[in-house]
């Protein structure tokens, strides 16, 4: 029986993302030509070579879809199917040899996201959602965690490459840390919402993001049974700069955070 055009679609993501992986895995640990994009904003040739990968497979396998990829690889973002790239979420990690990174893919279809892959090759977890049809890790259901008290929660964030940002930002963090019962900062946002999604995370916030740190990650929690949205509260936009997901117990608990926060700060 030939695969539906989703478990295609998933299928080829999944393929690709993993292939990415292993050369990731490869250049790991190895002497880096890392680049500047920003003061604090790099970018390596694994970074490139990665997407250069996952864009050509796409391309061959879907002529007629957009791509849209961190390091400027895609093209006709018009389209009614639109890939959304990172093919190395984590890259600051990944060139001072923290071992948390990963590949993301997501797969818009007319505005809607339908399919998230993310796989960190490390620890060889593949994390993936179709729409409708819940999220796993390596084939394995995933849910959201049960926790139902921000003081009982353990949360992660990160910051902007962009140093202004990262003070306007620091004011949230202290109350985040001072309300829950721990978090943390691991620099790669797409691994941050799967494991939300998985339960090891009970919330999430950060901003600005770009969609291809958070289209695949927000799709997986979705499926998982979680919330993804915007610092209002509205529902999530693959163009947001802004990110709360959480297992949805503790969502209005963290909104109200940041809410104080902004009204006092202006975060």
């Amino acid at each position: 029986m030939q695969p539906s055009q989703a478990e295609f679609q998933r299928n080829v993501a999944t393929d690709v993302a993993m292939q990415a992986g292993q050369l990731l895995r490869e250049h790991f640990g190895t002497a880096l030509n890392v680049r500047h994009k920003g003061e604090i904003d790099l970018v390596t040739e694994a970074d490139e070579a990665a997407e250069r990968l996952i864009v050509d497979e796409l391309r061959r396998q879907f002529p007629l879809d957009g791509i849209l990829a961190e390091e400027g690889g895609g093209g006709d973002v018009d389209r009614e199917r639109l890939w959304i790239i990172d093919p190395l979420d984590g890259t600051t990690n990944f060139a001072h040899g923290y071992p948390i990174f990963g590949v993301s893919i997501a797969l818009e279809i007319a505005g809607e996201l339908a399919l998230g892959v993310v796989y960190q090759p490390v620890l060889n977890e593949l994390f993936t959602a179709v729409k409708g049809g819940g999220a796993f890790l390596n084939g394995a259901p995933i849910r959201v965690s049960a926790t139902e008290r921000l003081d009982a929660s353990l949360l992660c964030s990160g910051f902007s490459y962009d140093r202004g940002e990262t003070r306007a930002a620091l004011p949230l963090w202290a109350r985040m840390v001072l309300s829950a019962q721990g978090v943390r900062r691991d620099g790669a946002a797409a691994l941050d919402l799967c494991y939300v999604a998985a339960g090891r995370f009970d919330g999430f916030w950060e901003r600005p993001l770009q969609a291809w740190d958070v289209a695949a990650g927000a799709l997986i929690v979705v499926e998982a049974g979680g919330l993804v949205s915007d610092y209002e509260g509205n529902p999530h936009q693959t163009r947001g700069r802004q990110v709360v997901a959480s297992n949805g117990r503790i969502h209005g608990q963290m909104l109200q955070i940041i809410s104080s926060e902004r009204a006092e700060n202006l975060v």
